[in-house]
């Protein structure tokens, strides 16, 4: 697994970060930084889960 974040699509609205914050975080500008772009096994769920919820689309989850 893969992680991208388009902080051109970003809108700010904090999902990715309130459901997996190990990944991602915020920028002075509040849009998506991430953190790290391949994580262990054990954040997958969260990891779609923050994909999912994002209302701009902005994260994309590449399934190796």
């Amino acid at each position: 697994m893969r992680i991208t974040a388009d902080n051109e699509r970003c809108i700010g609205a904090g999902q990715c970060v309130l459901t997996a914050p190990a990944v991602f975080d915020q920028d002075e500008d509040g849009l998506v930084t991430v953190l790290t772009t391949e994580p262990g096994a054990q954040l997958t769920d969260a990891i779609r889960r923050a994909g999912d919820l994002c209302p701009s689309r902005a994260i994309t989850v590449h399934e190796d």
